[in-house]
């Protein structure tokens, strides 16, 4: 029965993280589409805002669900005292997340910091896993290290999302406030498309997953 709860939770955190992305990258193409008018754009932003917490759910679900499997296949010895904690730890970073998402902090504020600090702890966590860098860490199946090493890499692409975005929220702050202009637009489609092919990436890293996860080589 655990065993297929798990496995059930692991196969839709695959399914929402992909599917809110294909969302949230179908919302950005009208973002950038000057023929809409801004009232359809602020609300293809609007949108876009709240699908894309699918994806970064997702995300944060994956360690818990996917330790957890591991555990409970044999894949990974980890206690019931340690798989608690993990997910405590996870769930306390799904909370930040969804406080951070409704109350639109600013990038400097502790409560982001905190956020950001530990998506490069996970970072560096997994592709010590991957890498057998980890002390004293159990030794992983092949499989299991290259989904570590996948997981760094997505987040670490998510991270590089960000830094595109940046010039994104001005630039569309002065559409809301003054309306469309030639630069404005600009500004925006440039920004959008630095980080369309990194959402790209993360699709064919989680399809890579995936088929892991299916095949599970040695």
């Amino acid at each position: 029965m655990d065993l297929a709860l798990f496995t059930l939770l692991h196969l839709l955190v695959f399914v929402y993280w992909l599917g809110g992305d294909l969302g949230v990258f179908y919302s950005s193409t009208i973002l950038t589409n000057a023929k809409q008018s801004a009232a359809a754009r602020v609300a293809a932003a609007q949108v876009l805002a709240q699908v894309d917490m699918a994806p970064r759910t997702a995300m944060i679900l994956t360690l818990p669900t996917g330790l957890t499997l591991a555990a409970l296949k044999g894949w990974l010895v980890l206690g019931p005292l340690s798989l608690a904690l993990i997910w405590v730890a996870g769930l306390i970073w799904l909370a930040l997340a969804w406080l951070l998402h409704v109350r639109h902090l600013s990038p400097t504020s502790i409560l982001r910091r905190a956020d950001l600090a530990i998506r490069w702890v996970v970072i560096a966590v997994s592709t010590a896993l991957a890498l057998n860098l980890w002390p004293n860490a159990p030794a992983l199946p092949l499989f299991l290290k290259a989904k570590c090493a996948i997981l760094a890499a997505t987040i670490l692409c998510g991270l590089l999302i960000r830094r595109a975005l940046v010039r994104f929220g001005p630039a569309f702050g002065r559409l809301v406030q003054e309306g469309a202009s030639p630069e404005t637009d600009a500004e925006i489609a440039r920004a959008l498309d630095e980080s369309r092919p990194l959402v790209v990436t993360i699709w064919l890293l989680l399809l890579v997953a995936a088929f892991l996860g299916l095949a599970k080589p040695l």
